[in-house]
């Protein structure tokens, strides 16, 4: 049994890992919108998260976190923002592409457990998906703002608003339309992949057996 269910968790990590460099190679996971982009990559995490747990979504995310990290350099689809950063500080801005992305998978992993012992299985992943786009936009944005607040190009992008003002404004509808996305899908692929059986019933990961009759 435990060689199955590791087989089934390479095999979505795979999977989850391939989707996520085409997403960020190709234009297919990157729709932009002025100096942002709405973003797929969120959605290989959030599947990540309901099939394998907390240590799966955490390698995905750090999948992202690197991937966007290549787009400053042009690698993959390009990053404006990111090139900006680069050229201002090449360290700091591979811990804001990289950092928020781990920290999402770790934490949406966690969710994604804790969700399965209080709610159906379409609920539980729908809610890990729309949090996987809600803290990736979060801790993305707030690192821009921790790291580069003090630069000319952030404050130019703020603008003269206040924190909080100047994310919501700045984000937007991308950041709706990625949390209304990774819900949907999430929740729909979670379900399909429950059926399938990639996932473990509640029962089998609590460790608890069905009475014997």
């Amino acid at each position: 049994m435990k060689t199955k269910v590791n087989t089934k968790s390479l095999v979505i990590l795979g999977l989850m890992t391939a989707l996520t460099m085409i997403f960020s190679f190709t234009p297919i996971g990157s729709i932009p919108i002025g100096p942002l982009v709405i973003t797929l990559n969120v959605i290989p995490i959030a599947i990540a998260a309901v099939t394998v747990g907390p240590v799966g979504s955490a390698v995905i995310g750090g999948v992202f976190g690197l991937l966007s990290f290549l787009q400053c350099f042009g690698i993959g689809v390009p990053s404006g923002m990111g090139a900006a950063l680069v050229a201002i500080d090449p360290v700091l801005a591979f811990v804001q592409r990289f950092v928020p992305r781990l920290l999402d998978g770790i934490i949406v992993g966690f969710i994604a457990k804790g969700m399965s012992k209080v709610t159906n299985n379409y609920v539980s992943y729908a809610v890990t998906g729309f949090f996987t786009a809600f803290l990736n936009t979060a801790f993305f944005m707030s690192a821009l703002v921790m790291l580069f607040g003090n630069t000319d190009y952030v404050k130019e992008l703020m603008g003269g608003k206040n924190i909080i003002v100047f994310i919501c404004t700045f984000v937007g509808i991308n950041a709706l339309v990625e949390m209304a996305v990774c819900t949907f899908v999430t929740g729909t692929v979670g379900a399909a992949l429950y059926k399938a059986r990639f996932i473990p019933s509640k029962n089998k990961s609590a460790g608890i057996n069905s009475p014997k009759g």
